[in-house]
């Protein structure tokens, strides 16, 4: 990576705004304001109750939905001068997403799952089982390959999912409540995965109401009432 690369933040939002039914009495200020820079090999987690926005960040962030006003950079991409198949595009290449419940096809074995995405990218089906074997043995599940989600506990199921999203070697990990669904022991593994993640080079971004959960993370953002602080390291808060 050039240090021109490294530089640029892998993510980055100037002014981010989402307004839900505007100009009506439905009219929700979901998102105000929002500037955020996040870099390459960051580790980052996004806190906050429910109905704060942070929901609403995370799906702007993973382009799944537009912003109403304000710029998001996905490393160094305006995303708003991209169409909807080029924003496809992006968002499988550059974008992994794990969410609480895991999201397996049941019928499916391990491998089969993580290959999945890589059918998408059309990729050589050959090509596609050593990928998702290497992506299994990544997260400790090389000896898993062939059981279904059912054979597997909550905390491998949650691997299967990792290695699903880091198949296409995205620079962002996108992660909603990734351990809400697991006891305290499987989500510590969980955490501890993500940081091997980090040093890996991946960006982590970690969406949690969860204090203990966010105090893993390296930077701690909380969203409140749709405006963004980032905690300094005593704890206290300061603007993002």
């Amino acid at each position: 990576m050039s240090d021109r690369q490294a530089d640029i933040p892998v993510i980055e939002t100037r002014g981010l705004g989402k307004v839900y039914s505007p100009g009506t009495e439905a009219e929700v200020i979901a998102l105000k304001q929002v500037d955020m820079r996040i870099h390459r090999g960051d580790f980052v987690a996004i806190m906050g109750p429910s109905g704060s926005g942070k929901s609403t960040l995370m799906n702007l962030i993973g382009c799944l939905d537009t912003p109403s006003e304000g710029v998001y950079e996905c490393d160094g991409v305006d995303v708003s001068t991209l169409d909807r198949e080029e924003l496809a595009i992006l968002r499988r290449d550059k974008i992994g997403f794990v969410f609480q419940g895991f999201n397996l096809l049941p019928r499916m074995s391990a491998l089969d799952n993580v290959a999945m995405p890589l059918g998408y990218a059309q990729v050589p089906n050959a090509d596609r089982r050593q990928m998702a074997q290497d992506a299994l043995e990544s997260v400790g599940l090389g000896g898993r390959s062939g059981h279904r989600p059912s054979e597997l506990s909550g905390g491998q199921q949650q691997r299967v999912a990792i290695a699903r999203a880091l198949i296409n070697k995205p620079p962002i990990l996108l992660a909603d409540e990734p351990t809400g669904a697991l006891d305290s022991k499987t989500g510590e593994e969980i955490l501890a995965l993500f940081k091997r993640l980090r040093d890996d080079n991946h960006t982590v971004v970690l969406i949690t109401h969860d204090a203990e959960v966010a105090a893993h993370a390296d930077r701690v953002f909380v969203m409140r009432d749709g405006e963004l602080h980032e905690e300094s390291r005593s704890g206290q808060e300061a603007r993002a």
